[in-house]
């Protein structure tokens, strides 16, 4: 089968640069795909990052250290860019403008205003294809629950919860990051670094809050510097969002919670439906395993627990029998966001990767959160439709 390869920038050569670039380097995982993208050139401030990548990544042809240099290469078609909050605004407009088409990491902009003006650079060249990070939705049972949901299984919705819970900093003795700085992370805190994640399954089925009222927690008050002292931690540790949902036939209570600080739980994504005639909950905490819950008025309830047979978006040459994980997902949803540049409005599947428009919705939340911590008193969100 002939591919379509697409030329890739990678623009930030951390943690999750190194993931896109192992998930390039796995593509034959993936079974009648035609299409794939080639990392090309790569692009940090600090020199030693893209050296791992001219050092494992044979593709790469060119590597920099100004990203606008990435940006003139006519070549490219794509940029992959996970960079600080505060950075995103400028490199994504840049990105947008250049008419490279891109997958960017959350929150999309420091805040609101940062957001805004990406969302301007989107409208004013449609042409380019921007899609928001967020693989965790591609795990089979995810995907699952998307199906029941779609199929409208559930009934009247009682109940929603969704999370994504981190114990990383638990541990006091953890030095200072960008993350925990105003400045580079935003005062989103927690809910821009770990939100989006959260709610990319309740705004792709429509659930929209039509309020907010947060609890948000600062726990550990300064960590260690690098210096041998100590510094402020300014940004929120966790946050707990209680939302109310109102479509046109139903209402009901969501409960979005991030957190960075949640004893036990490492790297802990889920979601929960509760409805009278269906629920449902899946977690990658027990990544193998959905819970379902069917219902018949007089009838027994009873949770039904079933292993998750390894059934990906795109098929695998991975046997159902086997374990679906983190690196698995991330390479599903760089499969999906490939086949959209590759076939646009074609796709072989119909689960896309998150949208701007999803991402923009993120921030009406995070920033209604910041004024309900502020006033204390639940804060209404008008969406414009």
């Amino acid at each position: 089968m002939e591919k379509k390869i697409i030329r890739f920038g990678v623009i930030g050569c951390g943690l999750m640069g190194k993931e896109f670039a192992s998930a390039a380097a796995r593509w034959c995982h993936l079974v009648d795909v035609d299409f794939e993208p080639r990392i090309v050139a790569v692009c940090d401030a600090n020199p030693a990052a893209t050296q791992w990548f001219k050092d494992h990544v044979p593709s790469v042809e060119q590597a920099y250290t100004d990203y606008r240099e990435l940006l003139a290469d006519p070549s490219l078609e794509a940029v992959y860019c996970a960079v600080p909050h505060n950075l995103h605004e400028q490199i994504y407009i840049d990105i947008i403008k250049a008419g490279k088409h891109l997958l960017g990491e959350k929150p999309f902009g420091i805040d609101r205003h940062a957001n805004a003006a990406i969302q301007k650079a989107l409208n004013d060249n449609p042409d380019v294809i921007v899609r928001c990070s967020s693989e965790f939705p591609f795990f089979p049972g995810a995907q699952q629950v998307v199906e029941w949901v779609n199929e409208g299984k559930f009934g009247r919705i009682i109940e929603v919860e969704a999370g994504f819970w981190h114990s990383s900093d638990l541990d006091s003795t953890k030095p200072i990051n960008w993350k925990r700085r105003i400045s580079s992370n935003g005062e989103y805190g927690c809910m821009g670094d770990l939100g989006m994640h959260v709610l990319h399954l309740p705004l792709r089925f429509g659930w929209k809050p039509s309020n907010v009222r947060a609890l948000l927690s600062k726990i550990i008050p300064e960590r260690p510097d690098g210096k041998g002292g100590a510094a402020p931690c300014e940004t929120w540790d966790n946050a707990l969002l209680a939302c109310e949902v109102k479509t046109d036939s139903q209402q009901f209570p969501m409960l979005l919670s991030t957190k960075r600080i949640a004893p036990g739980h490492a790297n802990t994504w889920f979601i929960r439906i509760q409805g009278t005639a269906f629920s449902a909950e899946f977690t990658t905490k027990n990544p193998k395993q959905v819970a379902s819950l069917p219902y018949e008025p007089g009838e027994q309830q009873a949770w039904h627990i079933v292993d998750a047979p390894y059934r990906s978006a795109y098929s695998t040459i991975t046997g159902g029998i086997f374990e679906f994980g983190f690196s698995d997902s991330i390479l599903q949803m760089w499969a999906a966001f490939c086949d959209e540049l590759a076939h646009r409005g074609d796709m072989r599947q119909p689960f896309y990767c998150a949208t701007p428009e999803e991402a923009e919705g993120s921030h009406r939340i995070f920033t209604a959160a910041l004024e309900s911590e502020r006033t204390g008193e639940t804060v209404m969100l008008d969406w414009g439709d």
